[in-house]
Parts: C-alpha cells; sequence; structure tokens
C-alpha cells in the first residue's frame, strides 16, 4: 500500500516544471541584500567599533562634566 507513495501522488505531476533564475538576476538579488557592500562579518566589525567609540566617548563626557571621577 504504501510502497510507491511517492510516485503516486498526483499534485507533484501537475505543477509546472520550476526554472532557476537566471545567473545575473541572482547576483543583483544577492547585491541588493548586502548593505554597503559589506558582508556580516566585516559589518559586525564596523558597528562593534562605533559601540566602543560611543562607550569610550561616553566615558570621557561624563569625567569632563565632573558627574563620575576616577578614585584616585
Amino acid at each position: 500500500m504504501l510502497d510507491d507513495l511517492r510516485n503516486s501522488s498526483s499534485f507533484i505531476e501537475d505543477e509546472p516544471p520550476v526554472e532557476q533564475e537566471p545567473v545575473q538576476k541572482r547576483v543583483q538579488r544577492r547585491q541588493k541584500e548586502t548593505f554597503l557592500g559589506m558582508t556580516a562579518s566585516q559589518r559586525f566589525v564596523i558597528s562593534l567599533m562605533l559601540f566602543l567609540m560611543v562607550c569610550v566617548m561616553g566615558t570621557f563626557a561624563l569625567l569632563i562634566s565632573g558627574s563620575i571621577s576616577l578614585p584616585f
């Protein structure tokens, strides 16, 4: 009964054949998915550097304004 189940399904035969999209369209779609032409690891490094810069600048601003002080 279940020996030839995959070949006996009728909905697979009714579907039109799936065509692969051309290489140029795949490349264009991939280029649209990237941000400023960077890979995911490059974007991560940029965002990590930006985060560290904001932390350091914020700490300096708090030190200069006197909101916090060093324990010296």
